[in-house]
This record gives structure tokens, C-alpha cells and sequence, in this order.
């Protein structure tokens, strides 16, 4: 009997292949959502869409409701006559991951001639700016292409966002602000196409979205008293994680912790209309690092590293009292307590189940295939470890043999019948399979994994600032390994 479970992939809009440097919302993102279709996937899970700042981080954003201009489809610019066939073809990058460098000395100067041959009576246009859905944002990149830098060193009246200095700042470079304001106009539409085409093939989009703010950000800068500064609007206390799995420091991410009280005296409209704008703009919205919504982990600013925090109570439930369940889906790895368990059932939101981290040798483990609940959102792995394929190929000899009877173990225990050998692609194939035949209402598998690929494909390693957020498609994924997940759908998500 059929049930209501579901198969999703997670694949960033940047990782999709493509002659532009970077994937876009483009034709081959409207490829591979037909080649999620046909295929029997009906969820595309994506990461944060936003603009990134240092490091190319989608987890740190000059604004939390932005579109990245990188995103945008230089294709159906040209053939709205806003880029010339030589300059769409100089445009051109060869295969391989994403070099960020050069795309911010290529991409911003194009998208410049672009706007430049753009009608700004154009009544959609101005519809949109009138709208105020990238104000914020407009005004943020204007002031930091006049002044440069972090919004702390601008001058005293624009630093702190008094409105007759913002005002002035706009009049005065209102070219400017309209640059950015076109961004965000292109973005959207693309994007709103794109994601109507995907759910006229029965396909929904997960998005994602950080718990917190970046420094650096239109959102602090315009907001300043829901964050925790000083009086010069420097951060008193940055959000972060203890020593984990992931790191023997802990994780030092920099962001400014939000000043609760503050959020909680005004109806918490700023969290609420930002939950609202990402559910207008996905169809499910993941919540990163959901047990700081419990319990949050504050370090002081002036440390070197994580160990120095405390944990501190955070809203609870108070901030979802208009969100609809099925929308949201909790992020909920690291360190879990009885809090955020209670949280969650609170809420009814599923959690994250990660096969990765099931196989440690604790016959209770929750993360063991055969254990996971129905209200789970089940992965073989994330954008934050490694693939499934680098994992099994990074143990020693003893290791493997050990990990190996474990996995077949498991995979008795769900009456699989996939002979597991050396290579490290069939491990990839067995955690696909074993995602699938859990209870989980949704199992949802990096494309990595769906392709058996190593670590030289990983997207993020927590931790370094190298090497991430690179990884891309060089094609469309191969018809064998689409076969092959299709196959594993029909059988187990039954």
C-alpha cells in the first residue's frame, strides 16, 4: 500500500552545471528539475539562496532576504536585449568549481551594462521598489559601495542608520540604489518562475535558512537593537557551537546572538516576517542550528575560540505561534537536550535523522535506519560532512572491516539484499537505500551521494574557510545513477 512518504535531493542552485561559472536559475536548473521528476523525487532541497559575503558562505549573507546576483540567469538577460551576444559569450568559464574571485571582478561589471540598458519605467520595476521587498538590502550594498568596509567604520549618522541620513543616502545615489534594487527585481522573477515550473512537476522546494544574522549586514544595520551590541555597535556576544564532532574548539561562527527581550517587546515581527518572506519563497523551509531557538551557545566577541561559552535560554515556541506545521523542517544536530526534544514535539516540526552519524557502534543510536521515527526527515549525509563514498574511503583497513559489518548488520536488520564490497560507491548506494526503506515521511540524499562521489566533491568542511562552497556538476547526473535511485524509490517508498 502506497504511503505519504517522499524522496528528495539536495543540490545547490551553485552546483548545477553550466558554461557561466556557477550555476544559475537558468536552463539546466530547469533540466535537472525534469530529471527530478522523472525519476520519482519530488523534493529539491537547496541551500540558502542569499547574496554571500566573506568566504562565499550562503550561512552568512549581507541580508537574510536577498537573492545572490550570481544566481541570475545570464541567458534571459540576452535574450531580453540586456547583454550583447559578445558580452554573454566573454561570460564564458570553463567546467569545474565555482571560482568566487573571479566572478566577483566578472559578474557585478556585467550585470552594470545590464541595468544601464534597463528601462526603469518599467511599471513591474517600479512596482517592486515601491513594494520595499529589498530595501534593507538596496540601501546596505549602496551605502557599502560609497563608504566600503563593515557598516561599524561608516560615518556617525549613516553607522546608525538615522533615517535623514539613509534618506540623503539614497536621493544622493539613487542610480546606485536602483543598481541594487534591479538585482533583487531579476533575482525574484527568475526565481519565481523557476520554482512555479517545479511545482508544476509535483515538485517542492526545500529551502534553508541560518538561525542567525552575519555582522556585516543590512539586518544588523538597520536592526541594531534586536542584536546584542555595545554602544559603538560592535557584537558583546557571537553565537557559536561548543567542541563537537565537528571540531575540537568547538565552532567560532562570529555571528551576533539576537537580544531576545528585545525581539520578544516587539511581537517578534522582524523573526516573524522573515519566517514569512522564506515560506513565500520556498515551499518548506529547513531552520539551520533549530536548538538555539531552546538553548543558544553565546562566546564572548573578544575570544579566540568556542570553548569560552555558556549556554543561555533562548524563545521556544514563542516564535512560531503563525507557522503552519508541514512547513518547517528543525535542524536539529550537535548537541541535543531534553529542551529541544520537548521543543520539537511541541512544535510538531520533524527533525533531521543523518545515516552518516548512525554507526558508531551503539545498538541505540537514533540515527540507525531501523529506529528512525515517522516524523523524520532522513539523509545519508550533509552539506557539513563528508560523502558517503570519502567517508568509507578515508578509514584505515581496520576501520573499514569494522564499519562494514555494521552497515550489513543494518542492512539485515531492514531486509536489504545489496552485497556490500570494496568500493566505496556501493556504501553510497546501501545509505541510499537503507534512507529509503526507513520510516521517515521524507528521505532527502545529497547529490553526491545519489552519484557515489568522494570528498574532492564535499561541499563544507566546518571549520576552514578553503575549498568550500566550490563544488559543481560538470553535466546533468548520468541516466545510470538516475535509473538506479529511481529503481530504489519504487521499491522501498512504498
Amino acid at each position: 500500500m502506497k504511503t505519504n512518504r517522499a524522496a528528495g535531493v539536495l543540490c545547490h542552485i551553485s552546483s548545477l552545471p553550466g558554461k557561466y561559472g556557477i550555476g544559475s536559475m537558468g536552463k539546466e536548473a530547469y533540466r535537472f528539475a525534469r530529471l527530478l521528476a522523472k525519476n520519482r523525487v519530488r523534493y529539491w532541497q537547496i541551500l540558502p539562496l542569499v547574496q554571500t559575503g566573506f568566504g562565499d558562505s550562503p550561512y552568512q549573507s549581507v541580508s537574510c532576504d536577498s537573492g545572490n546576483p550570481y544566481f541570475i540567469d545570464l541567458e534571459q538577460l540576452y535574450r531580453k536585449k540586456l547583454i550583447t551576444a559578445k558580452e554573454l559569450k566573454e561570460a564564458r568559464r570553463p567546467g569545474g568549481s565555482v571560482d568566487y574571485g573571479a566572478l566577483y571582478e566578472t559578474r557585478y561589471p556585467l550585470l552594470r551594462k545590464a541595468f544601464s540598458r534597463f528601462s526603469l519605467d518599467n511599471e513591474e520595476f517600479r512596482a517592486f521598489v515601491k513594494s520595499g521587498k529589498a530595501e534593507e538590502y538596496a540601501l546596505f550594498m549602496t551605502a557599502k559601495t560609497v563608504f566600503g568596509g563593515s557598516f561599524c567604520d561608516w560615518e556617525e549618522p549613516i553607522k546608525r542608520h538615522e533615517p535623514e541620513a539613509v534618506e540623503q543616502l539614497r536621493t544622493k545615489y539613487h542610480e546606485e540604489y536602483l543598481f541594487w534594487q534591479f538585482l533583487q527585481f531579476c533575482f525574484r522573477r527568475q526565481w519565481r518562475r523557476l520554482k512555479e515550473y517545479c511545482n508544476s512537476l509535483n515538485i517542492k522546494i526545500i529551502g534553508d535558512i541560518p538561525l542567525y544574522a552575519a555582522y556585516d549586514s543590512a539586518d544588523v544595520w538597520a536592526h541594531p537593537a534586536l542584536f546584542q551590541l555595545d554602544e559603538n555597535l560592535k557584537p558583546c556576544k557571537v553565537a557559536g557551537v561548543p567542541p563537537d564532532y565537528f571540531s575540537e574548539d568547538g565552532q567560532l561562527w562570529g555571528n551576533p546572538v539576537y537580544d531576545w527581550a528585545a525581539q520578544e517587546k516587539e511581537g517578534f515581527s522582524w523573526w516573524k516576517n522573515r519566517l514569512k518572506s522564506a515560506l513565500e519563497t520556498y515551499d518548506i523551509v529547513r531552520i539551520d542550528h533549530f536548538r538555539g531557538i531552546d538553548r543558544y551557545y553565546e562566546i564572548p566577541a573578544a575570544a579566540e575560540t568556542a570553548r569560552e561559552g555558556e549556554w543561555v535560554k533562548g524563545p521556544g515556541e514563542k516564535l512560531f505561534a503563525s507557522v503552519e506545521k508541514g512547513q518547517i523542517i528543525a535542524e536539529d544536530l550537535g548537541i541535543i537536550d531534553d529542551g529541544v526534544r520537548a521543543l520539537l514535539k511541541r512544535t510538531g516540526f520533524p527533525g533531521m535523522k543523518v545515516l552518516l552519524f548512525a554507526f558508531d557502534g551503539d545498538e541505540e543510536n537514533t540515527f540507525l535506519p531501523h529506529r528512525i521515527e515517522e516524523n523524520s526527515v532522513v539523509y545519508t549525509g550533509t552539506h557539513d560532512n563528508d560523502t558517503v563514498a570519502g567517508y568509507v574511503k578515508s578509514l584505515s583497513s581496520e576501520e573499514f572491516i569494522l564499519f562494514r559489518s555494521r552497515v550489513a548488520a543494518e542492512m539485515e536488520q531492514c531486509g536489504l539484499s545489496l552485497r556490500l564490497n570494496e568500493k566505496p560507491r556501493r556504501f553510497a548506494r546501501a545509505f541510499v537505500q537503507m534512507a529509503l526503506c526507513s520510516k521517515a515521511r521524507l528521505a532527502v540524499i545529497p547529490i553526491q551521494d545519489v552519484l557515489g562521489l568522494g570528498n574532492s566533491c564535499r561541499m563544507n568542511l566546518p571549520g576552514t574557510g578553503e575549498r568550500n562552497w566550490k563544488f559543481r556538476l560538470l553535466r546533468q547526473p548520468g541516466s545510470r545513477a538516475m535509473r538506479a535511485l529511481k529503481k530504489d524509490i519504487k521499491n522501498f517508498r512504498r
